[in-house]
């Protein structure tokens, strides 16, 4: 996100050219849009998070010796991945969505795996990826697949850790 004084209206921002769109390959396109989730017309970041829930009820997905690997994955490939969709797009543009994937992983890891828990853990998350509390808003803030990935791992943190004191406490199960 960029500073008030930085920010420009929808209307200052030149749209990409087909030209351009093109020049992202299409499993770049597929992957960093959190298999295209990226180009919802409406909340794009909920529907990618709605993605990432979906891969976490693969039966399996949520044990750490796949969720962690995956995990790691994503974050390596979507720096890569959303920082070719940025050169195109613009700053942290609405059609990356693989950061909330992985944010919804973060979210989830190492929690037992429950409809109340990932429900609850969904909307905790969405609420901190807009909000952005501290140090999400600097990552949020720099240029490049770094920024667009850490800023939704950092809220996905946070989200576990509520997540973690909620079920230590059995207020959520």
């Amino acid at each position: 996100m960029t500073s008030p004084a930085e920010s420009q209206s929808p209307s200052d921002i030149a749209p990409p050219t087909d030209e351009q769109v093109a020049s992202v390959p299409f499993l770049t396109k597929a992957f960093a849009s959190g298999l295209f989730s990226g180009y919802s017309p409406v909340a794009s970041g909920t529907v990618g998070s709605l993605v990432g829930l979906a891969f976490y009820f693969i039966p399996g997905f949520e044990n750490i010796y796949v969720l962690v690997p995956a995990s790691l994955l994503v974050l390596l490939l979507g720096i890569r991945a959303s920082a070719a969709m940025e050169r195109v797009y613009g700053h942290d543009p609405a059609e990356v969505t693989i950061d909330e994937v992985l944010g919804m992983w973060v979210s989830l890891l190492f929690l037992p795996k429950s409809m109340p828990i990932a429900g609850f853990a969904f909307f905790l998350f969405r609420i901190l990826d807009i909000v952005k509390p501290f140090p999400a808003r600097r990552f949020d803030n720099r240029k490049g697949g770094v920024g667009i990935m850490l800023d939704d791992v950092i809220s996905g943190i946070y989200t576990n850790i509520v997540l973690q004191i909620l079920v230590a406490f059995r207020i959520l199960s």
